[in-house]
Parts: structure tokens; sequence; C-alpha cells
């Protein structure tokens, strides 16, 4: 017996032909969302290599007069082992979108942001970062991202190095009233760096990773008086020593390389550049230095990320600094660092 196709029997059957004979292409989800997110770990080593106590932001503000701040100054006024400074995130999607965003900081006050968030708890003391199990966290509920917007962002009189973050192509982004190209928090922490160093007398640094993971990508970094020298070493195991940083004091800071590890880690030229430059004053001013990259495994762990609908691709990068103390460095700012004044 014959049978007859219908005139829908004969369309499914030829989409299905069509669709076998077609190549296979990959498809851009309709809701697609790309985050990348840099920001650093600063620390202060005492004399066996480890992050000590110091007051990490008592000095003058370097942020625009419209970044939140908890309402009560706790830093000029708490020791701290870390200086989280200005983590952000960018956001990259080729359709509008709004998302939800949480970062919980463990062992850590978060206490400067922008847009305007929530963000608990409001104040701490010293005791709060000795605790392992304390943990402060930042919100934002509804952050609409609007790729190809107006430039429409805050300024200020200030020149400060904020700024600089906003040069890349992430998408623009609106949180209540408050327009910017990233998210952007910061905080101190109580818990230790991930990277102990020592600088010998000869000026040769001791570098290892406690966890037992790779050292990776480190540069000692030394300026004396203007004479600019490093060393950039990339270690596969737990240990590493880097020699003294030799030069002539002609060459310049390591900018390029900077950028290069930071890209090689996952981050976009452009990001990258803009990290540098941010912290171009403060990471190559005069001392010895240690720069590192924390493991995406640390920074998970120390700031856990939820971010709703899940992004197709989350890139986490963080620089590391320590300040080393040397034979070089003066007296009084190594018994400064052996007391925790």
């Amino acid at each position: 017996m014959r049978r007859r196709l219908t005139p829908l029997a004969i369309f499914l059957t030829l989409g299905a032909f069509a669709a076998a004979q077609a190549p296979a292409t990959p498809s851009t989800p309709p809701q697609s969302l790309i985050v990348h997110e840099w920001g650093t770990f600063t620390s202060v080593a005492g004399a066996d290599g480890r992050a000590v106590e110091w007051l990490p932001l008592s000095g003058p503000a370097d942020l625009p007069c419209f970044v939140d701040r908890l309402r009560f100054n706790i830093k000029g006024s708490l020791p701290a082992k870390i200086r989280m400074e200005t983590p952000v995130l960018y956001f990259y999607t080729p359709h509008a979108l709004t998302v939800r965003v949480n970062v919980r900081f463990r062992q850590g006050i978060v206490t400067e942001w922008f847009p305007r968030a929530a963000v608990t708890p409001t104040s701490a003391d010293g005791a709060t970062l000795h605790r392992s199990d304390s943990s402060s966290s930042i919100a934002w509920r509804d952050v609409k991202i609007s790729p190809g917007a107006d430039s429409d962002f805050p300024i200020d009189s200030s020149g400060s190095h904020y700024y600089l973050a906003r040069q890349t192509d992430a998408s623009p982004l609106q949180s209540g009233s408050q327009h910017e190209r990233f998210l952007f928090y910061r905080g101190v922490g109580g818990f230790d760096a991930p990277i102990v160093a020592t600088a010998a007398v000869d000026g040769r640094v001791a570098v290892k990773n406690p966890s037992g993971e790779p050292v990776g990508d480190v540069i000692v970094f030394k300026n004396a008086g203007g004479m600019i020298a490093y060393e950039h070493r990339r270690g596969a195991g737990d240990e590493l020593t880097l020699d003294a940083p030799a030069g002539d004091g002609e060459i310049p800071p390591p900018h390029a390389e900077l950028e290069q590890i930071l890209t090689k880690h996952g981050l976009y030229p452009k990001e990258a550049r803009a990290m540098v430059n941010t912290w171009r004053d403060s990471w190559f001013e005069e001392g010895t230095r240690l720069f590192y990259i924390v493991s995406r495994k640390t920074i998970d762990a120390i700031l856990p990320l939820d971010i709703n609908p899940i992004p197709s691709e989350v890139i986490r990068v963080f620089v590391g600094r320590i300040e080393l103390m040397t034979p070089r460095t003066p007296p009084r700012f190594r018994q400064a660092v052996a007391t925790r004044d």
C-alpha cells in the first residue's frame, strides 16, 4: 500500500534532511555572558617571610568622592595582614542583561565599593580579622548590563588612578541610578599571604608556596633611589630562589612583562594594561618587592563569587605584592615591622 505524504510531513522531512547536510557551526547563546576580574593582595613580609600585621590604608585616600565607604572608618586603626586593592569585575555580553552578583570575603572586611551595594557587616574591630570563621559580603542585586550604551560615568577632580580601570571594552552597567564600566570593591584581610618570601643578605629572594602549589610567575623588583632592576622567573615547584636583581638602573619598570603575564592568565590585553596603569605608581616606587600571581583556587577560597545568571566564562586574576625587608631597608622600618608598629 502506498502512502502519500501530507504537506506538513514533506516540510519536516526536508527540514531534517537540510539540517543533516548543513555544516555544524557554533551558536552563541542568546544570553551569553563573560566575566573578567582583576585585583591585588598587598602584604608586608617579616623576618621569616610571612605577612605581618600593619595599617593597610592609614595614608591619604586615593579614591573618588563618589565611592561608598563604611560609615565608620575602621582602616586607619585596624591592623591587618592583607590590603585587598581594587578588585574590579568586567562584564561582556552581546545583549542587554540583568545580573545579580555576590562576593563573600572570608576573614576579611569589605571597606569601599561602587556602585551602591548591600554590604555586611557595617563595622568591625581587630578581633574580627583574627577569627578564621569570620567573613563579610557585598551584593549587587540588579545590575543592568547594556552593551553599546553611553559612557555616562561619574568623575570628580581628584585625578584618582581609579579611572584608569575604565579603559577597556567591557559593557557599561547600571546599578540603581549609578553608572560604571565595572563593579568595584576593596577591603582588608586577616589571612596569611599565599606566598612566603624572604630576602637574604646577598640580595637573593627565597619564595615558597605553603600550600604546595607551584610558585608560578614571580618578579622581584628593586628601586633604589631611581635605579631600577628586576628579575622574572617562573617556578614549576613550590619553592624558588631568585638572584638579586641586577642592572645599571637604565632599564624601565617591568610594565610589558606584567601585562604579558596577566594576559597569559586570561585577561584581555586592555584589561591587563588597565591594571598595570592603575598601580604603576605604587608598584614601582622606591623599595624592594615581589610580585606573584595568586592561584585561582586561592582566589575562589578567599573570595567566593556568585553571579546569576551563571556566566559562560569567569576569569579571575589577582596579583600578589609583597613588600620585602632587606639589609638596605632603614632600621626604623625593620624595627616597626618586627614590633608590629
